[in-house]
């Protein structure tokens, strides 16, 4: 070997030369050693052999390997080497994972710092050509120089985001109307009907303004009065509700309240007629059998009254409107009314008899049809 080549030579190449051929050997044999070991270690665990898997996926094949391989699981390929064998290959490939996972975030690291520094520094030239006064604050910070000439800067810069906008909007208007042209055609055949069914509105709507115009609609029957439909009818319900309600009425259905309040109704009443009809079957005066039989029929009333206010407390349960509901009624008001009205019964039959007498008529033509009823007596 010339003195003259290891003068020129590379270091790497002298390097090689000076070394055994049997250094070369060791460190390839090695090599493969380590990726052929790895690569076992993949077929151990039936992965991939291209290092591709996640550490989630070396677990997973890991459990399933040693629910199949521990000798305590029952299996009938239950084997303790080759349990061993896969977990040294679970804890290999795991380790050769993280390191290569290691090896990626300081590479990350690095380049992620050596963009820092370079955005730090292009900041600094930013921060150092910045203008700092007041004047630079209009324009929306767009331009350099004078006033005048930050001015015609800006508008040239308004123009240009006029155009991207215009630009920006005539694609937003083409993917709308692209995206409309991609419908179904369900959704096509469903858009016809609208158009159409709208296009008839129209056409009748215009033909009813043209009679309008014309007068056909002048002397029509009923003209300036209420629609026969709605005469009896809220035109706050539904026509369904209100078709409903016409077929119990017409069928004699009422509700249970207005039921109940008849009958309340028709009670009182009842009892007033019979109180007075029964003071004035007994005249005047009144002697002590009289009066205790006038005392027993009050009794009576009350107890009847007790009843009937029993079911207007059901009534008022039931009613739905609270301006509907009733009052107890009150036995000595109600015994009260029935003497008023017996003693003005008895005025107006004191008043008809001194008439009578004294031959006087209120009304001639009353008068006359009274002497002709007395003729036919």
């Amino acid at each position: 070997m010339s003195c003259c080549w290891l003068l020129t030579a590379p270091f790497s190449e002298i390097h090689r030369a000076l070394l055994p051929p049997c250094c070369f050997a060791a460190r390839w044999l090695s090599s493969c050693k380590v990726s052929r070991g790895l690569l076992h270690c993949y077929k151990l665990l039936c992965l991939p052999e291209d290092e591709s898997s996640s550490p989630e996926e070396v677990k997973e094949a890991y459990l399933r390997l040693a629910k199949e391989l521990h000798p305590d699981s029952g299996s009938a390929r239950a084997d303790a080497g080759k349990f061993s064998q896969v977990e040294e290959a679970c804890r290999t490939v795991l380790a050769h994972l993280a390191e290569r996972r290691r090896r990626e975030e300081e590479g990350r690291r690095k380049r992620r710092a050596a963009t820092g520094e370079e955005e730090e520094e292009e900041d600094e030239k930013q921060r150092r050509q910045a203008p700092q006064h007041r004047q630079y604050l209009s324009f929306e910070g767009v331009g350099m120089g004078t006033p005048s000439q930050r001015e015609r800067q800006y508008r040239q810069f308004r123009v240009d985001r006029a155009m991207d906008q215009v630009l920006d909007y005539r694609r937003r208007s083409l993917e709308h109307q692209s995206s409309e042209d991609a419908l179904t055609a369900s959704e096509v055949r469903r858009t016809k009907n609208i158009k159409i069914t709208q296009a008839i509105e129209r056409l009748v709507e215009d033909l009813i303004q043209e009679s309008m115009v014309k007068g056909d609609f002048s002397n029509l029957s009923g003209k300036g009065k209420p629609l026969s439909k709605f005469s009896h009818s809220n035109p706050y319900v539904d026509p369904m509700t209100h078709n409903l309600n016409r077929i119990l009425i017409e069928n004699g259905y009422q509700p249970q309240w207005i039921v109940a309040h008849k009958e309340i109704r028709e009670t009182i009443a009842q009892l007033r007629a019979d109180l007075l009809v029964f003071r004035v079957k007994l005249g005047e005066p009144l002697t002590p059998s009289k009066q205790k039989q006038w005392l027993l029929n009050c009794e009576a009333f009350r107890a009847d009254l007790a009843r009937l206010n029993k079911r207007v407390d059901g009534f008022n349960l039931i009613v739905p409107l609270l301006s509907q509901q009733m009052v107890h009624f009150s036995a000595e008001r109600e015994l009260k009314r029935a003497l008023q009205a017996y003693q003005e019964l008895r005025e107006e039959q004191r008043n008809s008899e001194e008439k009578a007498g004294t031959g006087e008529t209120g009304d001639p033509k009353g008068g006359l049809f009274t002497w002709v009823q007395n003729l036919f007596k």
